[in-house]
């Protein structure tokens, strides 16, 4: 893949959540500056597949919120304080303004010059780039959402249900067209940094992220669930076969684009693990991945270790030398703070989905006995899953490998306990897609030692982020009218798919 597909295009700080570089008006600014809609569709889709793609895959507020990174330096975040309206509204606007006005305009050069292999992979992207607005905000702009120029400037606000529903039929849409589409057809080729113009692996994507969002409602509309799984399953395109059908961007790591999470990290050095996530992870080789050695062995002699969540200030600096910092595959060279990694780590991809998300919602499926999944296939499938993550990650040593499955903890039990084990090793093979792993926590209430930390402002763990302020501002009416619908505008309001945890069995 041509390693310059993205120079120029800008960084952007995760650790606080606040990703975003504009944060003008959302709702007449619908244009990005810097990617006119006279662009060809192939250079439009280049940037917003790397904007989107910065702003939501790395490590934002959710990897603080799910507790699988703690701060030394800012516990505001820890706290909450600094996920709050002011912090995040940027990152809400700016995907309307930049990468989903962006998308539509791929969509309709597509369809206007008849290449499915161009409007094909778009509609799948807008889906993925709109369900991280709707999984951290709820209800949001989406069928009126990025027309600014067909006069809508006001965007009504739809229900979470009903966007779902959106997703179902856009996805469906997308593999069929690209089903039809002729052999040899134009696509996108080299402008497409996820899978070069390869429509089968965009099928393959497609109908992957629809048995994601079908799972994602299972708690709310059971039926829906089984019918959308087995609609994304029984699909002719598949769905992910191995891991080199992964859903990722490989940043050309030329300091120019780079890993939005290793840009980050090249100016501060006080993302910790957090222990919540490290203390589930005792025997599992991730470890060594996704964590650095400590500095100083007072905590965790010899080894891997995680500070707890949301302390005082002085009570976070202490956690410095303590905790472990991330892999040195997230970290560059850091000279200002001394060396904990490479160059090789502005390249680490960042993934939008894996084939181990998939063979974890399978196992799900099939010990529900949902989707058409045959029940016997948990087992096999759960296994299939670590060990794809395993790989993912870049771990071979068979014999950790093998201790690790061997572990009585790992060992697939089936039943409520299988499905909170697939809960939880599907938490941990999701880092780095923090606000998957939040959604998933949310719906399974798994890992179990997710809990508030001693310094939090309020006393659960968030549900949802606040609206922006900017809406307050430029559509007010459109944005009371879906807070009126779905709650008050705080951290404690449970989303459409959130409303209903105790159908789940894994939050009993």
């Amino acid at each position: 893949m041509n390693k310059t597909w993205i120079r120029g295009l800008t960084g952007l700080a995760l650790m606080t959540g606040a990703v975003a570089c504009n944060t003008s008006d959302i709702t007449t600014a619908n244009r990005n500056p810097n990617n006119p809609t006279s662009a060809p569709a192939g250079a439009l889709f280049t940037s917003a597949t790397a904007a989107s793609v910065r702003r939501w895959v790395g490590f934002g507020g959710a990897a603080i919120i799910t507790q699988q990174l703690a701060n030394t330096t800012y516990p505001t975040s820890d706290s909450y304080i600094g996920l709050q309206a002011d912090a995040t509204s940027g990152t809400f606007n700016s995907a309307y303004t930049n990468d989903l006005a962006d998308l539509r305009q791929v969509v309709a050069k597509g369809r206007a010059a008849a290449q499915a292999g161009v409007y094909g992979p778009a509609m799948v992207l807008q889906t993925w780039d709109f369900s991280y607005l709707t999984d951290q905000w709820g209800d949001v702009p989406y069928s009126e959402a990025a027309k600014a120029d067909s006069g809508i400037v006001t965007p009504k606000y739809d229900a979470q249900k009903d966007i779902y529903t959106g997703f179902f039929t856009t996805l469906k849409a997308a593999a069929d067209a690209m089903a039809a589409a002729p052999a040899g057809a134009a696509g996108l080729g080299s402008s497409d940094p996820i899978y070069g113009g390869n429509i089968t692996k965009w099928r393959r994507f497609a109908n992957s992220l629809h048995a994601r969002y079908a799972l994602r409602v299972v708690n709310v509309d059971p039926t829906t669930a089984d019918a959308e799984l087995k609609a994304a399953f029984a699909d002719a395109g598949g769905v992910l076969q191995s891991n080199a059908d992964n859903a990722k961007l490989v940043w050309p790591g030329d300091g120019v684009s780079d890993n939005p999470f290793a840009d980050n990290l090249k100016q501060r050095d006080d993302a910790r693990l957090a222990r919540t996530m490290t203390s589930l992870m005792t025997s599992d080789p991730r470890i060594r991945v996704y964590g650095q050695p400590v500095v100083d062995p007072s905590a965790y002699p010899g080894g891997y270790g995680g500070m707890p969540s949301a302390l005082t200030q002085d009570s976070a600096n202490a956690w410095y030398r303590k905790a472990s910092r991330p892999g040195t595959i997230f970290y560059p060279g850091v000279t200002s703070y001394g060396t904990f990694g490479t160059s090789a780590g502005l390249s680490t991809p960042s993934y939008l989905m894996t084939y181990a998300e998939l063979l974890f919602i399978r196992a799900e499926a099939a010990e529900r006995s949902i989707g058409g999944v045959p029940h016997g296939e948990a087992a096999a499938d759960y296994n299939n899953a670590i060990q794809a993550s395993l790989a993912q990650w870049g771990v071979t040593d068979a014999a950790a490998i093998s201790a690790f499955l061997s572990d009585p903890n790992i060992v697939y039990k089936g039943g409520t306990a299988g499905l909170k084990q697939i809960a939880t090793q599907k938490w941990i093979a999701l880092f780095s897609d923090d606000v998957q792993a939040w959604a998933e926590w949310r719906r399974t209430c798994q890992p179990a030692n997710v809990i508030p930390g001693p310094n939090t402002i309020v006393p659960y763990i968030p549900r949802r982020y606040y609206y922006s302020t900017t809406e307050a501002s430029v559509n007010a009416a459109n944005l009371n009218a879906a807070i009126a619908r779905q709650g008050a505008d705080n951290f404690g309001t449970r989303i459409y798919w959130d409303t209903k945890p105790t159908n789940a069995p894994t939050c009993q």
